[in-house]
C-alpha cells in the first residue's frame, strides 16, 4: 500500500485536544498507558498462541522495551505482542476509544472469555503519547504476516494521520514519540525508570531498557548495547500466599507505606465471583501524624492487571477504614477515560464492601487472640497444655489489638455512623474505660458485669478521663456498685448517636433524661425523692425564675450524692459537651439550655430557703454545676464576685 492520507472520525480534534490538555493531572501517565498496551499485545499475542504456536515465530519470549535517543529527542516503547496489519492501523488507531480487544473478545465463546480476563484495551490510553509528543509514529507487523506487510501510522494529534506499508522483520509493535521541548525530562534514564518502577514494576513480562556508563572522554553518560529488565516482573500479591513468607509480607508493606516498622496484620486474599480482584490488606501499627487531616488524602493502592492506576483509591474503602494501607488488584473496573478516577459501579461497590468486611475480621481475630493462654480444658474435662509453638504465637500477637485500639479507635467509632451495614460488627471492637475494669473494656464484657435487674448499658461522655470519672452525675451509681462506662474521645458523643442499643440492651447516658435505675432503686428511695419533690417545690419555683435565663427547668434528682448540682440534659437534646466542641471547631451550634437537678439533702442547697442571697447563691449552683461537667461560666467575673461576696 502506497502512503495515504486518511482522516480521524469527526470529533477527534475535541478530543485530542482534552486529551491533551485535561485529561490527565500527571504527564508520566502516557508511559503508563503505553508500557500496559504493550503488555496487552503481548498478553493478546499469548492467547491466541494457544491454537496457532506458529504466531511466535522465532521469538517466544514476550518482553517490552523503552528506548530513548537525545539526539533525535524521541522515546521509543516497543513489544513483539500480536502487532497491527494495516487495516487494523487504521481502525484502532484512527478511532478514539476503540477497543480491538472488545472486538477480539466478541468473538470468543465459553471457557475462552474466562481465559481472557487478563486481556486489556488498546483504546483511547495510546492518545495520551501527545500529552508530550507533537508527533507520533506506530511501526507495526502483525503476527503470521510477512515482513513486507509491517505498517507505519504516523499522526501530529491534528485532524488527519497517515499510513503506508514498510517491511518490518519483527514482529509487534514500536510507539516512537517525539517529544514536545518542554517534555526534556524524559530524555533520561532514570526519570523513564522511576516511572516504570512506579506505574508498571508488576507488569508479568520484562520491561528492558539499555545500561547507561560513564564515558570520560565525552564526560557524559552513554548508552550501552546491553538490556535490562528495570521492572520485576512479580506481582507479590499474584502469587500464592504459600509463596511468600511473613519476612517478604512485611518488607512489601515497608516499600507500600514508607513505614519503618512492621504492620500489625495482613490478609491476603483472591476473591472469586461476579467480581474478580486480589486484596493484599495490612493493618499499620502506628497512626499518620495527619490522621484528622480532612483534607488528607486517604485509601489503598489501585491495581487494573497488575498495572498501577491510583494511589488513592478512596472508592475502594470507607472513611473510618483510612487508615489501612494495601493492593487491589482488579481484573477488570469501569474507570474513567484517562484511567485515573474510579466511576461509582456495581463492581466497585462490591470490591469496597469487601475490603471493608476483611478488615473488620482481621480487627475482629486480633481482638480474639488480645491475650496469652496457658491451657485449655477440653471436653471430656481434661486440662490441655498449650504447646510451645502456641504459646510462642499467642504471645506474639498477645496486646496487638490494644495497641491498634490506642493509635485507631477514635477513628474506627465514625464507623457506627457511616457504615450502617457492619455498625454491629462495629460496636463489638470497641473498647471504653469503665468505673469499675482495668484497662479498657468491650461493650460484651460490661454486659456480662451487669448487676441482676439492670436494664441499660450506662455510660458518661467527657473531655477526659479524670473528668468523667468524677462527675457528680455518676455518684449514685457508685453507691449502688453500678458499673458505668466513660467515654472521653471527641467522637464519642456524634457516634453514640447512631448506637441506641447493644445486643438488644440500650444504651443510656447518665447525663441526658431524669435518672431511671428501674428495679435496683427500691421504693423508699423512690417515695424519699418524691417526698423531697414536694417539700422543696417553693424553693424550686424560686429557682426556676432567677435561673430563667440559663435553665431549661429545675428539678430535684435521686442521681446525686455528695454534690449540690448536676446538669442535665432531655433524651434527644445535644449535651452540653457536644455543644462545646461545636464552637471549638467554629462549627454552628444549638444553644442548650440544660435542667438543673439539685440534691435537696445537700447543706448548700437547704441553705437557699430563706436566704437573703438567693439569687447569687442559684448562680453559684448552677455555674459550679457547669464547671464539674467541664464548661466555663458565661461570665467567670460575676461568678468570681458572687462567690467572694458569700466568703466575705
Amino acid at each position: 500500500m502506497s502512503k495515504q492520507t486518511l482522516s480521524f472520525q469527526a470529533e477527534v480534534a475535541q478530543l485530542l485536544h482534552l486529551v491533551t490538555h485535561s485529561l490527565y493531572s500527571n504527564p508520566d501517565i502516557f508511559l503508563r498507558e503505553l508500557v500496559s498496551n504493550a503488555s496487552d499485545a503481548c498478553d493478546k499475542l499469548r492467547f491466541e498462541a494457544l491454537n496457532n504456536a506458529a504466531l511466535f515465530e522465532d521469538a517466544p519470549n514476550l518482553e517490552v522495551r523503552v528506548a530513548f535517543d537525545r539526539e533525535a529527542r524521541t522515546v521509543t516503547i516497543t513489544d513483539n505482542g500480536i502487532g497491527m496489519s494495516a487495516q487494523e492501523a487504521i481502525d484502532h488507531l484512527g478511532t478514539i476509544a476503540k477497543s480491538g480487544t472488545k472486538d477480539f473478545m466478541s468473538r470468543l465463546s465459553g471457557d475462552q472469555k474466562q481465559d481472557a480476563q487478563l486481556i486489556g484495551q488498546f483504546g483511547v490510553g495510546f492518545y495520551s503519547g501527545f500529552i508530550v509528543a507533537d508527533k507520533i509514529i506506530v511501526e507495526s507487523r502483525r503476527a503470521g504476516l510477512p515482513a513486507a506487510e509491517g505498517v507505519r501510522w504516523t499522526s501530529g494529534g491534528t485532524g488527519d494521520f497517515e499510513v503506508e506499508t514498510i517491511e518490518r522483520p519483527a514482529r509487534g509493535t514500536s510507539v516512537i514519540l517525539h517529544l514536545r521541548d518542554d517534555a526534556s525530562d524524559y530524555l533520561d534514564r532514570w526519570k523513564l525508570k522511576s516511572i516504570i518502577g512506579k506505574y508498571s514494576d508488576h507488569i508479568s513480562l520484562p520491561i528492558l531498557m539499555q545500561k547507561e556508563e560513564w564515558d570520560a572522554e565525552k564526560s557524559e553518560q552513554v548508552l550501552k548495547d546491553e538490556w535490562e529488565a528495570v521492572n520485576s516482573a512479580n506481582a507479590l500479591w499474584a502469587r500464592s500466599k504459600k509463596e511468600v513468607s511473613d519476612e517478604q509480607y512485611a518488607e512489601f508493606y515497608r516499600n507500600l507505606s514508607y513505614d519503618s516498622q512492621a504492620p500489625l496484620a495482613w490478609s491476603h486474599n483472591r476473591v472469586e465471583g461476579s467480581t474478580e480482584y486480589t486484596q493484599l490488606l495490612y493493618i499499620p501499627a502506628k497512626a499518620p501524624h495527619d490522621l484528622w487531616n480532612r483534607d488528607r488524602k486517604a485509601g489503598i493502592k489501585l491495581y487494573v492487571r497488575r498495572v498501577f492506576i491510583m494511589d488513592e483509591a478512596e472508592a475502594l474503602m470507607p472513611s473510618y477504614l483510612r487508615w489501612v494501607k494495601g493492593v487491589v488488584d482488579s481484573a477488570d473496573l469501569p474507570l474513567n477515560v484517562s484511567r485515573e478516577l474510579l466511576q461509582e459501579s456495581r463492581d466497585v461497590k462490591a470490591i469496597r464492601e469487601g475490603n471493608t468486611r476483611r478488615v473488620l475480621a482481621m480487627l475482629e481475630d486480633l481482638a480474639k487472640k488480645d491475650g496469652v493462654p496457658a491451657a485449655t480444658e477440653g471436653a471430656d474435662g481434661v486440662t490441655d497444655v498449650v504447646s510451645e509453638e502456641e504459646k510462642a504465637a499467642a504471645a506474639r500477637d498477645a496486646g496487638k489489638y490494644t495497641a491498634f485500639y490506642a493509635e485507631f479507635g477514635a477513628v474506627l467509632k465514625e464507623g457506627l455512623g457511616e457504615d450502617f451495614a457492619n455498625r454491629d460488627k462495629i460496636a463489638r471492637l470497641l473498647r471504653f474505660a469503665s468505673t469499675q475494669a482495668d484497662g479498657l473494656t468491650a461493650l460484651a464484657d460490661y454486659k456480662a458485669r451487669m448487676k441482676e435487674g439492670q436494664q441499660a448499658i450506662y455510660y458518661i461522655t467527657a473531655d477526659n478521663r479524670a473528668a468523667a470519672r468524677n462527675s457528680p452525675q455518676l455518684e449514685v451509681f457508685r453507691k449502688k456498685g453500678i458499673e458505668v462506662l466513660l467515654m472521653t474521645d471527641r467522637v464519642d458523643e456524634w457516634a453514640l448517636s447512631f448506637l441506641t442499643e447493644f445486643d438488644g440492651t440500650p444504651l443510656q447516658s447518665v447525663a441526658k433524661g431524669a435518672v431511671d435505675l428501674g428495679s435496683l432503686q427500691d421504693e423508699e428511695e423512690k417515695k424519699a425523692a418524691e417526698a423531697a419533690a414536694e417539700t422543696f417545690k417553693p424553693v424550686l419555683e424560686r429557682l426556676k425564675e432567677s435561673l430563667k435565663d440559663k435553665a431549661k427547668d429545675v428539678r430535684v434528682t435521686s442521681r446525686l450524692v455528695d454534690s449540690p448540682a448536676c446538669l442535665v440534659v432531655e433524651d434527644g437534646d445535644y449535651s452540653t459537651q457536644l455543644a462545646r466542641m461545636l464552637k471549638q471547631a467554629g462549627q454552628p451550634a444549638p444553644e442548650v439550655r440544660p435542667i438543673l437537678e439539685v440534691n435537696a439533702g445537700h447543706a448548700l442547697v437547704k441553705k437557699l430557703e430563706g436566704s437573703a442571697h438567693f439569687d447569687d447563691l442559684a448562680h453559684i449552683l448552677f455555674d459550679q454545676a457547669l464547671l464539674a461537667e467541664g464548661g466555663l461560666p458565661d461570665d467567670p467575673a460575676a461568678y468570681v464576685k458572687r462567690v467572694n461576696a458569700l466568703l466575705a
